[in-house]
């Protein structure tokens, strides 16, 4: 599997994925409004140039925040070899800590996440409802019927910071 810097991939492409998988490039969070084609991040591709497997993160302070991630072939890895480059990226660049935010119905993201390290820190109650009045396309219930309000904050420590 090879990873690509996601630069490397044609602006269209790139707002293509974010507006077939997400809606939109406009990723409305409680951390603030990302436009996700824009922001730094990582990339597979398949034998035809197609995106696979795509993730994106902001640096901060301390720590590095994913802000998207989308794997289109379940369970081959692809997640995890992209989230894995984020931290190494974060720890090359000396943060503590990555960190990422997801909804009270992604239950397979909690899983995910916490099988790679990470922790429930914050939970910010109706912050989806919030989000909503940004972008409007933000749907009210999940496929399994679960009600979106809530975002959850994720963290892994990176490097011990005492």
């Amino acid at each position: 599997m090879k990873i690509i810097e996601s630069q490397q991939i044609p602006a269209a492409q790139r707002n293509d994925f974010f507006a077939e998988h997400w809606g939109s490039p406009k990723m409305v969070i409680s951390t603030g409004v990302y436009y996700s084609d824009m922001l730094d991040g990582y990339a597979v591709l398949n034998e035809h140039g197609e995106i696979r497997g795509y993730i994106t993160y902001v640096m901060h302070d301390t720590g590095c925040e994913v802000i998207s991630l989308d794997s289109l072939d379940e369970n081959r890895g692809i997640g995890s070899a992209l989230l894995r480059k984020v931290e190494d990226t974060a720890r090359q660049a000396n943060r503590y800590h990555t960190q990422l935010i997801t909804t009270n119905d992604n239950l397979y993201a909690l899983l995910f996440y916490q099988k790679r390290g990470y922790q429930i820190i914050r939970i910010y109650p109706d912050a989806v409802t919030k989000a909503r009045a940004m972008k409007p396309s933000i749907p009210l219930v999940s496929d399994q019927g679960i009600p979106i309000r809530d975002e959850l904050l994720l963290q892994k420590l990176l490097i011990s910071n005492t």
